[in-house]
């Protein structure tokens, strides 16, 4: 597995920090403009913003002769030299430094959901996505047949979902902002809520939350308050994926900072949601993508040092009963041989390393 040279590395080390930066200037958003306008003698400033539709929409900001607003209105313009700067520096990082880039529908998605603030909400962004990001992160350079994607899953806590007190907007009307025709799509329990959404292309976006307690919850979509309407679906093991996230950057555009699991709990959540797919419908299909990408990921923590972080993270999965332990050697044995054998030694170099005892699901 090839590293990703340490000058690139440092280029996305400050382009998530910039690009964290201009998320909290989301009142006037670098597409838009400052456009004087004369009204009766009297010079005015308006901010438009593309509506989407081949058009803008209007709104006032102020005098032109407010110091406050001239400011405003040059900052601005700094703001929109820096999303040029960004967007270089994510053409350099995916075309110069191997890293990856997502499809242009997951990029939109995630950038408009970002927008609206689910991640100053706390959400999580899962699945292959996610998994898209753990190249600048880690530094390594991850195959593209392990990053393909028809859809985009996101995560938040319920109890984190009850308890912000804030919302999205409405879920269907960010999403129809980045393309008209997503559509709730029913739940199979057949009560009135969505927890995902697709588009005329079949391209979906699903909302998931961590299961409470028994699996009477399984069946049933979780009223989320702070997801804009959308409700979510409740699944087991989910906790553990969404523990202690990490801050990065998506390679959208000119950069898009997201939240996602953090690379080992990732990689051992794939070991277990393998073991549990059906051998039916997409199932084959999907389990064949969870050991692959969980293959790959203990192959990059082990190639940058990270074994220990796996070795914890596998004990904390490991401990919480004979359930999770089958799902970990269940979905150990799908692994071909070769990484196989490379979890064993990561593990058991993590364990050295942590001095703890470990028990090896191979």
């Amino acid at each position: 597995m090839k590293s990703i040279d340490l000058m690139y590395q440092t280029m996305l080390a400050e382009l998530g920090q910039r690009s964290l930066d201009a998320a909290w200037t989301a009142d006037f958003p670098a597409e838009g403009r400052f456009t004087p306008a004369t009204v009766k003698g009297r010079k005015y400033w308006y901010f438009d913003t593309p509506d989407g539709h081949g058009g803008t929409k209007r709104r006032y900001v102020g005098p032109a002769e407010d110091p406050d607003i001239a400011a405003r209105v040059a900052d601005h313009k700094r703001d929109k030299d820096d999303l040029r700067a960004r967007r270089r520096m994510v053409n350099t990082l995916t075309r110069e430094g191997g890293m990856v880039s997502p499809d242009a529908m997951s990029g939109d998605i995630v950038a408009a959901l970002a927008e609206g603030g689910l991640f100053r909400l706390r959400g999580v962004l899962i699945g292959t996505v996610a998994f898209q990001c753990y190249s600048g992160l880690l530094g390594v350079r991850l195959p593209m047949a392990s990053i393909l994607t028809g859809d985009a899953d996101i995560a938040q806590d319920y109890a984190i979902s009850r308890e912000v007190e804030d919302s999205l907007p409405p879920i269907v009307e960010l999403l129809q902002g980045v393309d008209a025709s997503f559509r709730p799509v029913p739940h199979r329990s057949g009560v009135a809520a969505s927890s995902a959404f697709q588009n005329a292309d079949g391209y979906r976006v699903e909302f998931l939350t961590s299961n409470r307690g028994s699996d009477d919850y399984v069946e049933q979509p979780a009223k989320m308050p702070a997801l804009g309407g959308a409700s979510a679906e409740p699944l087991r093991f989910l906790d553990f994926l969404i523990r202690e996230p990490v801050r990065t950057i998506l390679l959208h555009r000119s950069g898009v900072s997201v939240v996602v699991p953090e690379p080992s709990r990732y990689a051992i959540h794939k070991l277990i949601v393998a073991s549990r797919r059906h051998t039916d419908g997409q199932g084959p299909a999907k389990r064949e993508k969870d050991i692959r990408q969980a293959a790959l990921l203990f192959e990059a923590l082990q190639q940058t040092r990270r074994s220990a972080d796996l070795a914890l993270v596998y004990n904390e999965a490991w401990e919480r009963g004979p359930a999770w332990q089958e799902g970990l050697r269940t979905g150990a044995a799908m692994l071909p041989g070769e990484d196989a054998e490379r979890l064993r030694i990561a593990l058991t170099e993590g364990a050295k390393k942590n001095r703890e005892d470990i028990e090896l699901p191979v």
